[in-house]
């Protein structure tokens, strides 16, 4: 069995920003621990250290036993990656290495058919019998039909992009839990995952005798695995050693106990400058007092010197302003609409000022519902239609924003966009001041964390002045209070929300319930429906 540790590890930020100043945990054999905090505190960074990808630039990380990873943005995969080179880069380095030789050999064998390049042929494929290449193979036919219903041979040449992010999810973590690493780390792994994926990983967890540390915002996946917590706040970390149900009142208790401590430290700060100063004025006028001066004025040296304890965490503000609009009665018609391949004809009146939430399995065409809702082409038969003021803001679950990545917020903001006025830098620096998002202004979208990401686009759907908000996952990346402010925002917005989500805490504040069946059809539900399992299609 396997185990991490991370002892004082710092990391400063490009821009001299400290993100993480001390950090420790060690989580021991077996131990299921979650790490949380809020967006960009620096979870990912943390994972990303203990994983090697990154170097510490103090303090120490100790690994035992194979470290299996996978990383935050598994899921939204949209280059020309196939779902060979998937599992390849899923696997163990010497794995990896030998897998590129075999790759580079083969290439080699098809200019040059010569004894030199045949022999270095042969040493390839012995060179990857030797590191466990056949048996990989067959770990990966046995993940690819339980992940996507089809054998290796068949999907290998596959690109990624035509699987869904629930899908890509899944394929990495059957890899990793079937794998031989005794330890996993997890950045988000319950994103793009719908509730049977989510329960599947629920119970997997549970069972791996593996040792895993995850990060993860789903507020039922942590209350039903995590045997421990370890916070990412203030540039540190701290250990709440019970589950997930007591932690907010461990935290409190936590942080009550921390100002308690400074205010302690800051009254008796006062006192000793108090009693110096005192002394300093009785030494000029008795040559006797001047050794207690002295002495007092040390004392008070060394206290500062020791410095004061760690303050309270601020506790981080997001205050979402999703106003909205009057519109029509009837904001969404839909009338024997199908999405091509996707599901049966269905008709639907969506009125204004409704919460309805779309369920079901991943695959069974609901991003795609909403991408033709927000104006995007989809292959479709049947009609629809926006009512009279319906303007639709459209919420991408991926976040694939590929003119963004290199732009600063501030300059996307300044400039811009379809039916969004720019706004200057004092407006631009109130409205990210708002969503937690002050300190990021300056910074590309492309080196935010995915929870800021996902903020930043929310902000954008309040500027735009949408009536109609569109939300494809829009809680996957959200720390706890983020997803709780959105709860908020769109209680107080005067519009329609259609939401498109697996989170089963968010889907039960939505009044009505559009589901898309196993079997193809699409249903209204006035409770919830968590159970659909995924489509079966041809593949």
């Amino acid at each position: 069995m396997g185990y991490v540790e991370a002892a004082s590890i710092g990391h400063v930020l490009p821009d001299g920003r400290v993100l993480l100043d001390g950090a420790s945990l060690r989580v021991g054999e077996g131990v299921k621990a979650a790490l949380v905090g809020a967006n960009g505190t620096g979870k990912t960074t943390l994972l990303r250290l203990i994983a090697g990808d990154e170097t510490a630039q103090s303090g120490t990380v100790t690994r035992s036993g194979g470290v299996g990873v996978m990383r935050q943005f598994i899921g939204s995969v949209r280059d020309r990656t196939t779902v060979q080179d998937f599992l390849v880069r899923l696997s163990a380095p010497p794995l990896r290495a030998a897998w590129d030789a075999l790759e580079a050999a083969e290439l080699q064998m098809m200019e040059h058919d010569d004894e030199k390049t045949q022999l270095a042929y042969a040493h390839a494929i012995s060179e990857w019998g030797d590191h466990g290449g056949y048996d990989a193979e067959v770990l990966w036919d046995t993940v690819t039909v339980a992940a996507l219903g089809v054998p290796y041979e068949n999907c290998k040449y596959r690109e990624l992009t035509t699987l869904s992010g629930g899908e890509q999810k899944r394929l990495a973590l059957e890899l990793l839990l079937r794998g031989r690493d005794e330890v996993l780390l997890l950045d988000e792994p319950d994103n793009y995952l719908d509730v049977p994926g989510k329960r599947w990983l629920e119970q997997r967890l549970r069972e791996t005798p593996k040792t895993v540390l995850f990060v993860s915002h789903d507020r039922e996946l942590l209350a039903t695995v995590a045997d421990r917590v370890i916070t990412v706040e203030g540039g540190t970390t701290w250990v709440h050693g019970g589950g997930f149900e007591s932690y907010h009142e461990a935290r409190a208790n936590r942080h009550e106990r921390m100002a308690e401590l400074r205010r302690r430290w800051e009254e008796e700060h006062a006192r000793l400058k108090e009693l110096v100063r005192t002394l300093q004025q009785q030494a000029k006028i008795s040559p006797d007092m001047a050794s207690r001066y002295r002495a007092m004025a040390n004392r008070l040296a060394r206290f500062e010197a020791e410095g004061p304890p760690p303050d309270k965490p601020e506790d981080q503000t997001v205050t979402m302003r999703l106003r909205g609009g009057r519109t029509g009665v009837r904001a969404i018609m839909c009338e024997q609409l199908e999405l091509t391949g996707l599901m049966q004809p269905f008709d639907s009146e969506i009125y204004y000022g409704e919460r309805v939430a779309v369920l079901g399995a991943n695959g069974a065409g609901k991003s795609h519902y909403l991408r033709l809702l927000g104006g995007e082409p989809v292959t479709h038969t049947g009609s629809w239609r926006l009512g009279a003021r319906v303007v639709p803001g459209l919420f991408a679950q991926t976040h694939s924003h590929p003119s963004w990545l290199g732009r600063t917020l501030t300059d996307l903001l300044w400039a811009g966009g379809e039916g969004r006025p720019g706004v200057d830098r004092g407006r631009a620096m109130s409205a990210l001041r708002r969503y937690g998002l002050q300190q990021q202004a300056e910074q590309t979208f492309g080196t935010l964390s995915g929870g800021q990401q996902a903020r930043f686009q929310i902000l954008l759907l309040e500027l735009s002045g949408a009536t109609l908000l569109l939300l494809d996952e829009p809680t996957d990346n959200l720390d706890v209070l983020s997803a709780e402010a959105l709860e908020e925002g769109l209680e107080s917005f005067d519009g329609t929300v259609v939401a498109v989500t697996h989170d089963r805490w968010f889907a039960r504040s939505f009044d009505r319930f559009l589901v898309f069946g196993a079997d193809g059809r699409v249903y209204e539900s006035t409770e919830p429906v968590f159970d659909e399992t995924r489509v079966v299609r041809p593949r």
